[in-house]
């Protein structure tokens, strides 16, 4: 059975792209796992939605009866199907798992209090008072990313999946110019086949309809 990607069915026009969706499209493309994509309302989310996702957000995957929410579960989730997304051998695998949950709970907070400051609130002083730590953070995982291809067990994982879509976040708000090591690295992993068949997909999801 082919695994099922929900999603949303329409999106503002700054947020095609970078849906959460995105990165189990992603894991999907480089492991050559089959999926197919079902919508769920943005604006009206119904009681289904809900039970299945408690805070009504995107992206759930399900596998036959078994349905899985958030984007980093679900990642791991795929990691298990595919060791060409998370290695086996314990040290590797436990960096891809450490890499995964560090862009999660330490990177992707501090880029989306920038994201939430500028584009939500229009809040030029909480943007302000955001940049900083985001700052802070780039600053300290361009040291680690210096030398290495990849953030974890010396080749692509899903990690560089989770790494890489919440720095392309943090470059779409131009946070990131000032850290070259960073932009190199999303530029090699953003340049994979695999991604551009993802991205591209998403593209055309959230296209508008012809003739409109």
């Amino acid at each position: 059975m082919s695994l099922v990607i929900t999603t949303y069915d329409w999106v503002p026009d700054f947020a095609i792209g970078y849906v959460r969706d995105l990165r189990p499209r992603w894991a999907c493309a480089e492991a050559g796992l089959d999926y197919s994509i079902e919508t769920t309302s943005v604006r009206e989310k119904t009681p289904e939605h809900f039970a299945r996702q408690p805070f009504g957000q995107v992206p759930i995957l399900r596998d036959g009866d078994l349905s899985v929410f958030e984007s980093g579960a679900i990642l791991l989730y795929l990691g298990e199907r595919a060791e060409t997304l998370l290695p086996k051998s314990p040290a590797p695998r436990a960096e891809t798992q450490q890499w995964l949950i560090a862009s999660l709970n330490t990177l992707e907070p501090a880029v989306m209090a920038l994201a939430l400051a500028r584009i939500f609130d229009r809040d030029a002083q909480a943007a302000e008072r955001a940049l900083p730590r985001l700052r802070d953070r780039l600053g300290q995982l361009s040291t680690v990313l210096e030398g290495r291809d990849f953030i974890a067990a010396g080749r692509f994982t899903i990690a560089d999946i989770m790494l890489t879509e919440v720095l392309r976040i943090a470059q779409s708000l131009d946070a990131q110019a000032d850290y070259p090591v960073l932009s190199d690295y999303v530029a090699r992993m953003t340049a994979r086949p695999a991604f551009q068949r993802a991205h591209a997909a998403q593209l055309a999801h959230f296209a508008p309809p012809t003739g409109r």
